[in-house]
């Protein structure tokens, strides 16, 4: 049997063990091993000096009601993602048999004993997204060699990507991950991008938001390969590829937040593939279409979170599908009407 290590030790070479994840993966686990770590020094346990024979056998357990009396029982989300890490850990201890005292199974059923029942709230967008891709869009720009010509980048720059965003379903790191050659500088109507999980997917363009992000980068006088970039003065240091002006996700989310208080509703980032997904299926896209669209590992996730059609569409359901007692009287056990 292996030297059993300190805690601290087996965290840091569980972390190494990650270095085949993606890099969103690991910043994620990463968060995920500190907030642990928080839970064992509350708990009396020092990482630095106990060994992972210090664990608990429920440990597992006892960190998610640690997490649930934290946040709260509604931050599921937040919590699930705390969670992920822990499981991670164990199954590294449990893997490189350095924890003989916790049975990982027994410690996943001790979790599901306990576990908040998740309920999906469906979210509730106020007015129309595209409200606020169309109050983007009619923002004035200055003239091409008027003004704040900063101003104008910005400004074309959000339109193209507040399009991108509303036409797509990405999540906010795809949308600010993608390059220009991904879209050909806005001629490709696909593009091949990596996503959650480091999964390929092909996503789509409409002619609208190609327009837009061919209009933006014909006024850009840069050769930086990130497609969505800062605009406030030349940079000092861009870094490898303009990796350093690249936009980040926050401040893609922060500009959803902006237009949309100036057109008047409510809405973040989130909701645009919420709103991509039940446009599509009460458009009469199937889950599994859904679910390739916009990246996610199962149709269970598709069905859990988007599946909300409208009243009209299960009405149209049920009058199309339905039968009454003395239909189904006649038609006999197997569907058939009785000769």
């Amino acid at each position: 049997m292996p030297q059993v290590p300190t805690i601290e030790t087996a965290l840091n070479d569980a972390a190494l063990s990650l270095r085949g994840k993606s890099a969103q993966t690991r910043r994620t686990y990463g968060t995920g091993f500190r907030i642990f770590v928080e839970f064992l020094t509350e708990s009396g346990i020092s990482v630095e000096d106990d060994s992972t024979a210090a664990l608990q056998s429920n440990c597992l357990e006892q960190f998610y009601l640690w997490l649930v009396d934290r946040h709260g029982r509604r931050r599921t989300s937040t919590i699930n993602t705390y969670m992920s890490a822990a499981r991670s850990f164990l199954r590294y201890l449990a893997r490189n048999e350095l924890c003989p005292q916790i049975s990982l199974e027994r410690a996943l059923e001790q979790v599901r004993a306990v576990a908040v029942k998740n309920v999906y709230r469906a979210p509730r967008i106020e007015g129309n997204l595209a409200l606020l891709v169309d109050f983007s869009a009619g923002m004035p720009l200055p003239a091409p060699g008027q003004g704040d010509p900063n101003l104008r980048l910005r400004l074309l720059r959000d339109r193209a990507m507040l399009s991108t965003t509303f036409c797509t379903g990405m999540r906010r790191d795809e949308v600010v991950g993608l390059n220009r050659r991904d879209v050909g500088d806005g001629h490709n109507a696909e593009a091949i991008i990596t996503g959650k999980g480091g999964k390929e997917r092909v996503v789509f363009f409409d002619d609208e938001t190609l327009a837009h992000i061919r209009r933006y980068v014909d006024a850009r006088d840069d050769h930086y390969p990130p497609l969505f970039i800062r605009h406030h003065g030349v940079p000092s240091n861009p870094g490898r590829g303009g990796e350093n002006v690249r936009l980040s996700a926050q401040s893609l989310w922060a500009a959803v937040k902006r237009y949309a208080r100036a057109a008047g509703i409510e809405a973040t980032t989130h909701d645009f593939r919420h709103n991509k997904a039940t446009t599509l299926l009460n458009r009469g896209a199937n889950l599994s279409e859904v679910q390739d669209l916009l990246g996610h590992a199962s149709p269970a996730t598709t069905k859990l979170i988007y599946a909300h059609y409208e009243v009209g569409k299960l009405r149209e359901a049920f009058h199309k599908y339905s039968v009454t007692a003395s239909e189904a009287a006649e038609a006999g056990p197997h569907g058939r009407k009785a000769d």
